[in-house]
This record gives structure tokens, sequence and C-alpha cells, in this order.
């Protein structure tokens, strides 16, 4: 019922493969790009396998920012909505005490950010000895090296026979390790081969530097923005950036890592409402959040490697859906411009007098 009330129809590629396979308890490693269905790949199985009649937390998954916990939490909400599963969220910059408060009620599943698990586990709260299956979103991060040590020590509080779920977009060699020193004959399911920007037509814009303002001020007149995300390269850049947009008289949010949790918080959830047509970030936001609305992505700044690019243009056009990416492109960038169309494989057209409307809108 919480899967059709959310309104998926078919599985995607991604469920497809590991659904099946999550449910018989194996371990598995997944490599797929963000928009293509992963939260529910492991959400749905965690909630089929949970017995809402025991009292304990029995899946634990893990992200690496509060912004995707957050998020994570609320799918989890949404496809368990007609069962008793109590699902919670826990992550650093909330209080400890409000969380300890909410373990002593029951528990079936939890979602947090490393550090703060570890650290409810540390002081005997949050009690994992019953928790059969660990699911790691956006792997990658999570075992970089400042990281992984936590999640190895909340692994030694789990039990002997639990499952683990690993998925991520990118394997660095951490992740062969980790695979190696705690899965058992995990199940591979590649999924990268896939173009990643499949929908997205993408373009560049050849500027100056103090020609930004003036080239995002055109844009924004002629183009048909339904929301865009306008990424900048530091948090200084974020807000003039903000500020000169809501001087040019269009209304703008702006996100960042320096930002107040709780604003961060705010400013994602309004946006993601349509408060908003707007929002500038930093690569804060590029990983995994995914606002169905976002139709447009423009690199005021361009990102000086392949991935951050993927990740960044990857938010527009998300399963299934069409986008458009615009770069604004100084001449210092054009090696990096050059580059990343090589490394990804795609296609960076000049931008076109006219863009037509059938490619970014449905």
């Amino acid at each position: 019922m919480g899967i059709y009330e959310k309104g998926f129809e078919r599985p995607s590629p991604i469920q497809e493969e590991s659904i099946p396979i999550a449910l018989t308890g194996s371990d598995i490693l997944a490599r797929a790009k963000n928009g293509t269905g992963k939260t529910a790949a492991f959400c749905i199985p965690a909630i089929e396998k949970i017995d809402p009649n025991k009292n304990a937390i029995q899946v634990l998954i893990l992200v690496p920012t509060r912004e995707l916990a957050l998020q994570t939490s609320q799918v989890c909400k949404e496809l368990a909505k007609h069962l008793k599963i109590e699902t919670m969220v826990t992550t650093g910059g909330t209080s400890l005490k409000d969380d300890i408060m909410r373990l002593y009620q029951p528990v079936h599943l939890l979602v947090g950010t490393p550090g703060r698990v570890l650290d409810l586990a540390n002081k005997g709260v949050c009690k994992l000895k019953d928790c059969s299956m660990m699911v790691m979103d956006e792997a990658d991060k999570l075992l970089s090296p400042e990281i992984q040590p936590l999640v190895e020590r909340l692994l030694s509080f789990l039990p002997e026979s639990r499952q683990v779920l690993l998925f991520s977009a990118t394997f660095p060699v951490t992740v062969k390790q980790f695979k190696e020193k705690f899965l058992r004959k995990p199940y591979v399911i590649n999924l990268m081969d896939e173009l990643t920007l499949k929908g997205i037509t993408q373009y560049y814009a050849f500027v100056e530097e103090r020609q930004k303002v003036h080239c995002l001020n055109t844009l924004f007149s002629k183009l048909q923005i339904n929301q865009s995300i306008i990424f900048c390269n530091s948090v200084n850049r974020v807000e003039l950036l903000a500020k000169k947009i809501t001087e040019l008289g269009y209304s703008c949010f702006y996100i960042h890592a320096k930002m107040l949790q709780s604003h961060r918080n705010r400013v994602f959830h309004d946006f993601r409402n349509g408060a908003c047509r707007n929002l500038v970030s930093s690569d804060l936001f590029t990983r995994g959040i995914d606002i169905q609305a976002v139709n447009v992505v423009i690199n005021f700044d361009f990102p000086k490697n392949s991935e951050t690019y993927l990740h960044r243009v990857g938010r527009s056009g998300r399963f299934g859906h069409l986008g458009l990416a615009v770069n604004l492109i100084t001449y210092e960038d054009r090696f990096n411009l050059y580059r990343i169309e090589q490394e990804l494989g795609t296609e960076i057209k000049p931008i076109p007098p006219q863009i037509d409307q059938a490619i970014y809108c449905r």
C-alpha cells in the first residue's frame, strides 16, 4: 500500500535487482547512480524484514550527511505508512538528550550518521544486538578515512549473523577492502553502465567572470524554470550570488555547510515544498538530494572534477524526468570542460540562442 501510494508503478533496474536478493538475506554490494531509485531499493526489503511486534532496532541505515538522513527516513516512513513500524532519525548537530529520550520508546528502524549512532551505541542507549541488517548508502563517503573507523566500530555492536548492504555510485579501493573484510559472499550489482546524464541536455556558455551575473539574468528570463539549483564553488560565493539574484528580483534561497543545521533543514524543506523557485548551493548539496521539480541546474562556477559534475547535474533529470544543465565557463575552465566531457563520455554543447522547451519541460 505504501509503495502504491508513493506512486511507484514498476521497479527501477536497481530495485528489480536488489530487492529479491536482499530478501534472501544475502550481503549486497550495489553500484548505482543517484536518481535511479536507490533509496527504495534498500528501504523496501528493510521494512519487509522488520517484525513490528518485536521492540528492538532491527535495521540500521547509515548515510554520510544530515540532509540525506532526513530524506531517507522520510522515504521509510512513507513506505511503511500502513505498518506499525517506528522509524527514527538521528544525526549530529541535534539534541543528544532528545535522541536518548526517543530511544526509550520503541524504534524498529534507525536512520543516522555514523558519529551520532556510535555515540548512542557507546552510551548503551542504542541497542543493536537484534539489528540484523545494516545498510550503507553513499558507501564511498562512509568509508572515507575519517569515517570508516566509526563504521567498523558500529559493526561490532551488531550480531554476527547480520546482513550488510552497500550502495555507492563510485567504488574506490577502501570499499573493496571493506567488502573483503566485512561482507560474506556479497552479491554484486553493477548498474553504472547506462550513462548517468540520460535525459539531461548539457550546454556551456563561454563568459568572463564579470559577465556571469548578467548571463544568469538572461537565462532566468529565457528559460522555463520549474525549479533550479545554482552551484557555486565556495560558501562565500553562494551567499554573494543569492544576494545578487534577490536584487535582480527573483525569489531565491541558499544553502551551504557553514549554516546552522536547523537553518539548513528549513531551507531544504521549504525549497522541496516549492516555497521558492531557485536555490543557490555549495557542493554540500550535490549528493543524493532528490527534488522532483528541479528541471534546470546551473553551474555558476564550473566544478573541478567529473564526479562533482555528475552529482551536480544529476540533480535534474532524475529517474525518467527531463532536465537541462547550463555551465558558465571562463577561460580558465576550458581544460576542465574538455576533461570532464572525456571522462564522462558525454557532450556539452555551446548554448544556442533559443532552447526548445520540449527537451527539459514535461
